[in-house]
């Protein structure tokens, strides 16, 4: 069975993607981004020495990694929510409203999967607090409620529609997602970390539910004081030039415009549901929040 962490090489560009949400449209639109050579150390990046991130990735020059919660689609779609809530109510007898959710949840994970199974080295996801396909609680979950019930109207639409087969390995799939990656400089989980972690800590994840929680649930504020600094110079400190800034990248709770920054400007949080966000680190030069970080509909 595989550890909770993905070690990414140092010599690729890294695109970092933050919550989807069910934005199954935002995939397409990534694959597109124009990125630039690795070698390139020009700040900011020009836009003629850039091709398309799918090109980048079939050549092996970049990787991609998501960080999480890929399926019920929050306040963009309240009205929606709304709307299955009373179809959740009524036994789903009618369910118009919930198939056009599920429809977005199913259909970004499916695309998520061909895309791992096209660069099965290249493109990876980490687990976020909302990879619960039985809304159970245990194994560092939490049923999910925020607009309605959504982990509970998505559970029982899921039982009601799907054979048990199919429910069976979306929670096996989401069981085995890291928690945590390691790369160039930088590191990335879900959340921010509660707490600082060691090793061996998250590798154990399986028997470890408060890790998954740690790295999948924290609120702002919640992260233990010194928790990201800690973990960035102890995981990363015989892997990375020291000459360089390191950051912890996450990102889980909604924030306005493209980036915030916290624990000392060291952890960069990028969830903003209103547009897509990645931000593309290079293996030949510092990583600029202010320049590095990119914004697209």
């Amino acid at each position: 069975m595989p550890g909770g962490i993905v070690h990414l090489p140092h010599d690729r560009l890294s695109i970092i993607i933050p919550d989807l949400h069910g934005r199954l449209e935002l995939i397409p639109r990534i694959l597109r981004l124009p990125v630039p050579e690795p070698n390139d150390t020009s700040c900011p990046w020009t836009a003629e020495t850039a091709t398309p991130l799918h090109i980048a990735l079939d050549e092996g020059r970049a990787q991609l990694l998501f960080l999480g919660d890929y399926v019920h689609s929050e306040r963009r779609a309240l009205e929606r929510w709304q709307q299955g809530l009373q179809e959740f109510i009524n036994g789903y007898h009618q369910h118009k409203a919930m198939d056009q959710e599920m429809r977005e949840n199913l259909g970004t994970l499916e695309i998520l999967a061909r895309l791992k199974t096209a660069y099965p080295e290249a493109v990876h996801m980490l687990k976020g607090n909302h990879e619960n396909i039985l809304d159970e609680e245990g194994r560092g979950n939490h049923p999910l409620g925020k607009f309605a019930y959504e982990g509970e109207m998505v559970a029982r639409y899921m039982e009601q529609f799907y054979h048990a087969r199919t429910i069976k390995l979306i929670d096996l799939f989401e069981t085995n997602l890291p928690l945590l990656t390691t790369g160039n400089c930088f590191m990335a989980s879900h959340a921010e970390p509660a707490r600082a972690y060691q090793y061996e800590e998250v590798l154990e994840y399986r028997q470890r539910p408060d890790i998954t929680e740690g790295l999948t649930w924290t609120a702002n504020d919640d992260s233990a004081p010194g928790s990201v600094e800690t973990m960035l110079s102890e995981w990363l400190k015989e892997k990375c030039a020291n000459d360089r800034p390191h950051y912890y990248f996450g990102g889980h709770r909604p924030i306005q415009g493209t980036y915030n920054l916290r624990a000392g400007g060291k952890y960069i949080q990028l969830h903003n549901p209103c547009c897509g966000i990645a931000a593309i680190l290079s293996p030949a030069r510092e990583f600029f929040p202010e320049h590095d970080i990119y914004t697209f509909e």
